[in-house]
């Protein structure tokens, strides 16, 4: 347990930080499921509409550090193979 007056701050501040990058994390695994929906369910239209917003949620993640930027990356890329794959 944190007993110097600055340990028991980083500990307030750590349990916030996690909170709010768990809120994050959750938001984009959300949008990446829309993502998958739409293209289990073969709609090339809605997956396009649904890739165009994950996007930018996905890097907004990255730049906050919540997720690494490879992994943001890493993501975009298999759905837009995807998406391609499936308009094709």
């Amino acid at each position: 347990m944190a007993n110097s007056p600055q340990a028991k701050k980083r500990a307030r501040q750590n349990e916030q930080a996690r909170k709010h990058n768990a809120s994050l994390r959750s938001m984009v695994r959300t949008y990446l499921k829309k993502v998958d929906a739409a293209i289990a369910a073969g709609d090339v239209e809605q997956a396009k509409a649904a890739y165009a917003a994950a996007v930018p949620v996905l890097d907004r993640v990255a730049d906050k550090g919540a997720y690494h930027k490879n992994k943001a990356a890493r993501h975009k890329s298999r759905m837009n193979a995807k998406i391609k794959a499936l308009a094709s």
